[in-house]
């Protein structure tokens, strides 16, 4: 059987659900690294590493294959929002973004190995969250499985209790920028 013309690097089912919105043949193979997860770091230069690290792991094994890494992460006060490990940090990064505005930063990183095909974007969204209260963050995390997202939240899902709006890409805030993504997927022959 032959492999589709595309390999996503990511577990993401996020980003898994908005490129095959996009129409998109696609295999998932999550990339086995260890992303740069430092609070300190400058999130565009740490995003733009993690999909990098990502998409040439994946490619590095499958060298004949396009291969889109991505990573997304928030940003507030100079300090990184990855996801969180726990729900008592999740509520610590509801609180610290409650009534403020925040910037969801991604990176994508685009590789084939055979032709070295090397293609790096990012991305800058600008997300407002509401004023609320303590029983609204708890109703929250009950309603949203917030672990594995950065920030501790998912605008996609139950944000009329936290999100009062955004300016950008409201599919780079959710994990894969689309508009880009279809840009950097057309250079490269795979979509027309």
């Amino acid at each position: 059987m032959k492999r589709p013309a595309l390999i996503l690097a990511s577990a993401s089912p996020r980003r898994r659900e908005l490129l095959e919105q996009m129409g998109v043949t696609f295999d998932v193979i999550p990339a086995e690294v260890t992303e740069h997860e430092d609070p300190a770091s400058d999130p565009r230069k740490m995003v733009a590493h993690n999909a990098a690290l990502k998409a040439d792991w994946v490619s590095a094994r499958h060298t004949d294959t396009v291969v889109l890494g991505a990573d997304t992460t928030v940003f507030i006060d100079n300090t990184v929002l990855n996801k969180p490990r726990h729900l008592d940090e999740a509520r610590a990064m509801l609180r610290r973004l409650n009534g403020r505005t925040h910037t969801v930063f991604t990176g994508l990183a685009l590789r084939r190995q055979r032709d070295g095909l090397r293609i790096d974007e990012g991305v800058a969204s600008e997300v407002t969250f509401r004023s609320f209260d303590e029983a609204t963050i708890e109703a929250y995390l009950k309603l949203v499985p917030v672990l594995d997202k950065a920030g501790a939240y998912a605008i996609q899902e139950q944000s009329h209790l936290i999100v009062a709006g955004y300016t950008g890409s409201f599919t780079n805030i959710v994990g894969l920028p689309v508009e880009v993504t279809k840009q950097i997927l057309t250079k490269c022959g795979l979509l027309g």
